[in-house]
């Protein structure tokens, strides 16, 4: 594209195109009139840009109700935002299962699908039981593949910008896979990946519990716990990836692996084996001394962890999520020693999406970057999705 100068009519059309469209996406359906009094562009401006979205399949018109009082005369023509001009997908790719979030342009949710996956599965395993998954998803809600949009994926690790997973010690394989290129030859559109805890982070900012911050931490609590962070509303990455890799900080201090804090036996427990984890905690429960011990070193480690984070961020909310965030006695000693580790200690709260919270920020991904291209000025927004 050519250097766009002040009056360059193009540029024009772009701005004015975007602005009716956001206006028909956040305003529901409109008349003409409508649209004149809320983006103050002139009625003939208006009407071509309507046309002109509409024969790109952005803009639909609305038909009149059936049964409904007609007043006399011809009812004014109303238009609205064809949310179903396409589609996005949301997907999760964890140690125990993938899963996948299906919607429309405005991300309401039309479907899901979950499969579980072996921990020990290789990189093609895990990416087939993915596409197997989607496959059902679409062929459920009627949706054709190439409806789609953008893709957004959400997976342990650290992720590089386009896609590739620079280390990953979740999941077998998994370092070192250009999981982004992967993805991107059999959806064969946008694919946005993302690491877990920034992709849940994103989702309780949009649906989840902080929903009304700006400044928030997801800590995806676990033997080894991860972090997302949003600084004024935008996902903190860091320079190469791998800002909120909390559960590294034990290295610091050589103290013990995230797999040793909560064994009772000596033994180090597998990082992934939730069913041994619950079981020392329900030991803990029922007064078992050993039990006792490991889940205080446990709650411990996780709030030095967090309290790294706050004591650097200084965010108004905490989220805490993960398999840990549903066990008895974390929230209410998290709250209270944040208290005393921290100048001005934030709100601390259960994540609201649970096990969704992944599914859903990788979603939200996806509708970033369709928004991006809705609504940009320098790129044609005209064009057809």
């Amino acid at each position: 594209m050519g250097r766009l100068t002040g009056g360059d009519p193009s540029l024009l059309r772009r701005i004015n195109s975007a602005v009716v469209l956001y206006a028909l996406r956040d305003g529901g359906s409109a008349t003409l009139t409508d649209l004149v009094r809320v983006t103050g562009l002139s009625r003939p401006t208006v009407e071509g840009v309507v046309e002109g979205l509409a024969g790109n399949g952005l803009v639909t018109e609305v038909a009149p109700e059936e049964g409904g009082t007609r007043r006399q005369g011809r009812p004014a023509r109303r238009f609205r935002f064809h949310a179903e001009a396409g589609h996005l997908l949301g997907v999760e790719i964890g140690p125990h299962r993938v899963a996948a979030l299906l919607s429309d342009l405005d991300g309401h949710v039309l479907g899901s699908a979950v499969r579980e996956v072996p921990e020990t599965a290789s990189a093609d395993e895990r990416l087939e039981r993915v596409r197997a998954a989607v496959a059902d998803l679409l062929r459920r809600a009627g949706v054709a593949r190439s409806s789609l949009r953008a893709v957004g994926v959400g997976t342990p690790g650290i992720v590089e910008t386009g896609g590739t997973v620079r280390l990953s010690t979740a999941l077998p394989g998994w370092t070192g896979l250009a999981l982004g290129e992967r993805l991107r030859r059999s959806f064969r559109c946008a694919v946005l990946v993302e690491n877990d805890a920034n992709a849940a982070a994103l989702a309780e900012h949009w649906k989840g519990a902080g929903a009304d911050s700006d400044d928030l931490v997801f800590v995806l609590a676990g033997l080894s716990p991860g972090a997302g962070s949003l600084i004024g509303g935008r996902l903190h990455r860091g320079y190469g990836g791998a800002a909120g890799e909390i559960g590294a900080l034990h290295l610091l201090g050589r103290e013990a692996a995230p797999e040793q804090v909560l064994s009772t036996t000596g033994e180090p427990l597998h990082p992934l084996d939730e069913t041994a984890v619950a079981r020392v905690f329900e030991r803990a429960r029922q007064g078992d001394i050993r039990a006792r011990d490991a889940v205080e070193r446990f709650i411990q480690r996780l709030v030095h962890d967090v309290a790294a984070l706050v004591l650097a961020l200084d965010p108004e909310l905490v989220v805490v999520g993960g398999w840990a965030a549903g066990l008895d006695g974390v929230l209410g000693p998290l709250r209270d020693e944040l208290v005393r580790y921290c100048l001005r200690p934030p709100r601390v709260e259960l994540s609201k999406l649970g096990e969704a919270a992944v599914a859903t920020g990788a979603l939200r991904l996806a509708l970033d970057h369709v928004e991006e291209q809705l609504f940009a000025v320098q790129g044609p927004v005209n064009a057809r999705l």
